[in-house]
């Protein structure tokens, strides 16, 4: 694990956000204040495209990403899709513009979605 401290423009002293989490294509909220923790986890997440181009699997081009907001709870989040199955992983899009993956989920861990930092912008 890193010791580099998280940012703390976004990172309150509980580990949670602190602004809210939006889309960064078309703005749309993902998460509200407060509602996710700080994480880091080195997760591969594909690059950026449409979720119907996420979904057929292939061997992506990607990027590995190391900061994430951690939520435990699927209801949590304001706006949020999911890809269909990539194995046992399904990736977080935007429900509205439905561009992705933002994030991450494994189908073994039912309370782990991982929301990639470098993936959205914050408000």
């Amino acid at each position: 694990m890193d010791s580099v401290a998280p940012p703390s423009e976004l990172v309150s002293a509980e580990g949670r956000n602190r602004k809210a989490v939006l889309c960064q294509r078309c703005g749309s909220r993902v998460l509200q204040p407060g509602t996710a923790l700080f994480s880091r986890r080195q997760l591969f997440l594909p690059s950026m495209r449409k979720k119907a181009a996420l979904a057929d699997g292939g061997s992506p081009d990607g990027d590995l990403l190391q900061e994430h907001w951690l939520v435990d709870d699927m209801f949590t989040f304001e706006n949020v899709g999911f890809t269909k199955d990539v194995g046992n992983v399904k990736f977080l899009v935007c429900a509205d513009c439905e561009v992705g993956p933002l994030g991450w989920h494994c189908l073994d861990d039912k309370n782990s979605f991982y929301v990639a930092l470098e993936r959205v912008s914050h408000e």
